[in-house]
């Protein structure tokens, strides 16, 4: 082999090595900048829907989960609690669920895509309190009509069990429902409708 074929394979393999270590240098810096504006594992969490079993939710039991740093509540209305929302309709601010307050598929007297399953974010809508569930319990002090519900001790506002405000108290609009929908019958997504994330 004569110096000219010598160096030039020299030159070759040099240039395939420098070539090499430069490629994985690269992708050693871009590693981290593509990392930097990927959201964290805990951003992820904090705005992933939330899986929820119904299977086992008996009549009268509120579950409560987190979604978006938030309670949401899963409530399974009886028959009678389904027929009361109709009677004490006189008694609330926005009845009809006007306000703006949840999904389209939610407005409705049931407030809900299922009659007998309710589902809220728990949060008062006055000063951002969470409201205590009230069945069938009247709150000490109270003199209206109870037919159960929510109730805020931290100003008095009432909420009934679709989380429709009473009129004459602090809270002027609804308890919120999030995007929900059924991936079947026993399985309820919170965070999103159909149509995708909200």
């Amino acid at each position: 082999m004569n110096q000219d074929g010598a160096a030039n394979g020299r030159r070759r393999f040099l240039t395939a090595a420098t070539t090499v270590v430069g490629g994985v240098g690269a992708a050693f810096l871009a590693v981290p900048f593509l990392t930097y504006w990927r959201p964290s594992a805990r951003a992820q969490a904090l705005g992933a829907p939330v899986e929820i079993d119904v299977t086992g939710l008996e009549q009268g039991q509120l579950i409560n989960v987190s979604w978006r740093g938030r309670p949401v509540w899963v409530f399974r209305r009886t028959e009678e609690q389904l027929e009361a929302l109709e009677e004490i309709a006189s008694e609330l601010r926005d009845p009809d669920s006007s306000s703006g307050q949840q999904p389209e598929y939610a407005r409705n007297r049931h407030r809900s895509r299922e009659p007998e399953v309710m589902v809220l974010v728990g949060i008062c809508t006055h000063l951002g309190c969470s409201p205590q569930f009230r069945p069938d319990e009247r709150p000490s002090g109270v003199d209206r009509e109870w037919r159960g519900g929510f109730y805020c001790g931290c100003h008095g506002s009432f909420f009934d069990l679709a989380g429709r405000v009473y009129t004459g108290v602090p809270a002027a609009l609804n308890l919120e429902v999030p995007p929900h929908y059924y991936i079947d019958e026993n399985t309820l997504l919170v965070g999103e409708d159909n149509g995708g994330a909200a």
